[in-house]
């Protein structure tokens, strides 16, 4: 399938997909997922038609926990409907995922993962507030580049609608939220292609309403919530297979090779990384050079979080394997590990691998974005006989002394042809939107790839500005991994 491609960041991909599948928009503005109810506002003011042939209707409310009870109501009431948020806003949505998720109403929150305050505010990306959602009863599905983000969207909607399970759909708030890549861009009309219309019209059929009423949000006692609490199990074993089935006509479509867990790297590894998010693409340009030039490892991309497939993920690592890092982009302080860690832990001792090194480490929080210098110390640390079993990655712990020593003459894992720029600026100089124009000309009216990150000062006005941007000469676009 032929597809135009367009320059855009993360947050506009999510919300152009979110739109063919959007009946009903409950929102409320919170950096950095502002921009895709901002788009959706805008392209449902112009008269834009989702795949029903209707405008989506946009509902602001006051507040995050407004919005979240508006997704709740309007799926209550038969609407498809979305919301967008982020670090506390999405936090304050929590009580009523639980009621969404346990009602079974397909919703879908897109998420441009966010830290959330801790000893300070940050305003940057982190998994803390998605990892804080996990016990919710949500499905997640995680993304790493703006790509993905367009590529994989649509399988949050279809999976929530058949198998009638909400999903909060993440990629990293800033580091693909707000960075400008040039993709390929879904038509309208294979979005609609893969709809069920039966499942939507099963859905519809079980809204509320007079003419055929039905009891929803009664109180039980300990004599019989308990068995119906159990009573969702089948539901979320049966998830895993549902979103597999629309990656899979995700890549009919597209040529890709989406899985729950995709393996990247040496056939015969002996040392893996797992990862989700926008970490995995630097890892991936790591694994290259290392590969090249003699070693043997690999990364697994962690797609579906929950539910947690043990049979998907076991299948993905190479059975040559012997030493595992697994990297968390949180900190849950007093745990034996962090959450993504204790997973890969737990499904590794189901299947019976327990012959395999596992360590666990830290990176990343609050937008410490990772060079490929940091790769390349996960690996090297895992060469070792006793690897530690927890660290950080990024930093320097000199008060408990966890982190990893990062190499300042790392190799430049760069493509060969690569243009890179560095543009420096004050907030409010007005060179951020002057760049992203130039960005997206550049992408929009030559054959080149572009690729372009906007690094703010969190004190806007006046604050220091960075610009990366980088252009590739003219090549196969990459539009997932064939």
């Amino acid at each position: 399938m032929a597809r135009k491609f367009k320059s855009m960041d993360g947050n506009e991909a999510a919300a152009y997909v979110s739109y063919a599948y959007t009946e009903v928009a409950g929102i409320y503005p919170i950096t950095p997922s502002s921009p895709m109810a901002d788009h959706v506002d805008q392209w449902a003011a112009q008269g834009m038609k989702n795949v029903f042939g209707t405008p989506v209707k946009v509902v602001e409310m006051e507040s995050e926990a407004g919005a979240s009870g508006t997704v709740h109501g309007s799926l209550g009431a038969g609407a498809l409907t979305t919301t967008y948020t982020a670090s506390q806003g999405l936090l304050l949505m929590i009580p009523n995922m639980y009621k969404i998720a346990a009602e079974q109403l397909p919703g879908v929150f897109h998420v441009s993962a966010r830290t959330v305050a801790t000893q300070a505010l940050n305003i940057f990306g982190d998994h803390s507030d998605v990892m804080a959602c996990r016990q919710t009863g949500f499905a997640m599905l995680a993304e790493g580049n703006v790509q993905e983000v367009m590529d994989l969207a649509p399988v949050a909607h279809l999976a929530a609608i058949e198998g009638k399970v909400p999903f909060l759909n993440f990629f990293d708030g800033f580091r693909t939220s707000h960075e400008i890549q040039k993709v390929a861009v879904w038509d309208y009309a294979d979005l609609k292609d893969m709809l069920d219309m039966d499942a939507v019209q099963a859905f519809r059929d079980h809204a509320l309403n007079p003419e055929h009423p039905h009891a929803r949000g009664s109180h039980e006692n300990g004599d019989i919530f308990f068995q119906h609490r159990e009573a969702c199990n089948k539901t979320y074993q049966d998830l895993p297979a549902v979103v597999q089935s629309y990656m899979d006509k995700v890549n009919d479509k597209l040529g890709t090779s989406y899985h729950l867990f995709d393996y990247y790297g040496a056939a015969d590894a002996d040392r893996v990384v797992v990862c989700m998010g926008s970490f995995c693409d630097t890892l991936e340009e790591v694994i290259d050079y290392l590969n090249a030039h003699g070693e043997k490892v690999g990364l697994v991309k962690v797609r579906l979080y929950r539910p947690w497939s043990v049979e998907d993920f076991v299948a993905a690592l190479p059975a040559t394997v012997k030493k595992v890092a697994v990297l968390d982009r949180t900190k849950e302080p007093g745990s034996i590990g962090e959450p993504l860690y204790q997973d890969v832990v737990s499904a590794l001792y189901e299947a019976g691998r327990t012959d395999l090194v596992v360590t666990g480490g830290r990176y990343g929080l609050g937008s410490k974005d990772e060079p490929p210098a940091a790769a390349f110390s996960v690996f090297e640390e895992l060469k070792k006989d006793e690897p530690k079993r927890e660290f950080t990655v990024g930093i320097v712990d000199d008060l408990t002394n966890m982190s990893l020593p990062m190499d300042p003459d790392a190799p430049n894992t760069a493509a060969e042809g690569t243009i890179e720029c560095k543009f420096w600026g004050l907030g409010g100089d007005g060179t951020v939107g002057a760049n992203k124009n130039s960005i997206k000309i550049i992408g929009d009216h030559t054959d080149k790839y572009v690729q372009a990150y906007f690094q703010y000062d969190s004190k806007k006005t006046g604050g220091v500005t960075r610009r990366q941007a980088g252009r590739h000469l003219p090549r196969e676009l990459p539009v997932g991994r064939r």
